[in-house]
């Protein structure tokens, strides 16, 4: 069993410094077209030009540190869990459906349509609800389907913001609901029972 365990941990740092390669050769790629076409684009924060401005290049250090913490994050979630198969597929599902998203939205973007952005980012609020999106593979995917689009430390500062109220919606908010749906019906089957009762 230990050696299987030993296999395991291999096999994922594997995966972890391919992805980490894959991703940061994208990254370093598109800094480099930016920098031949243009230049290296800077945000500013809130978009106002008076507050600082961070520029792309700052994304090719952050974005391969974050790749390799969130691919250790999931690893131990995986080592941790007992069913290794399934929590696999179920990270592997998260990480491609928020991939996708993040293609989405970066591609409703590019195509000069911030409507649907915006929907899709209240969407994604909703869903919190009902899926732990602030889990590091959901993350992962949102960053990785952004990239191309925003550049490294944008999808970073959004994607960080949008976890966090994820996380409170999923862990707070979330069972709250959940109480007060159950009591409800519980006081609606008691006054049921009581008043055929009479």
């Amino acid at each position: 069993m230990q050696n299987i365990f030993i296999m395991t941990e291999k096999y994922f740092l594997k995966i972890r410094i391919y992805f980490l390669s894959i991703i940061t050769i994208a990254n370093c790629s598109l800094l480099i077209w930016d920098y031949f076409h243009g230049g290296v684009p800077s945000h500013h924060l809130l978009q106002r030009e008076d507050l600082p401005a961070f520029s792309n290049w700052l994304g090719g250090i952050l974005i391969p540190l974050l790749v390799w913490f969130l691919l250790y994050r999931i690893q131990k979630r995986i080592s941790n869990s007992s069913g290794i198969s399934k929590d696999t597929i179920n990270l592997l599902s998260a990480f491609l459906g928020a991939l996708g998203f993040g293609i989405l939205l970066s591609i409703f973007f590019t195509l000069g349509n911030t409507e649907i952005p915006f929907y899709l980012v209240v969407s994604l609020l909703f869903l919190a609800l009902f899926l732990p999106i602030y889990r590091a593979e959901y993350f992962l995917g949102f960053v990785t389907g952004m990239i191309f689009t925003f550049g490294g430390i944008l999808p970073i500062g959004i994607i960080a913001i949008i976890s966090l109220i994820g996380a409170v919606l999923y862990r707070i908010v979330r069972p709250g609901i959940r109480y007060l749906t159950s009591k409800i019906t519980s006081l609606a089957t008691s006054k049921k029972n009581n008043s055929g009762n009479l």
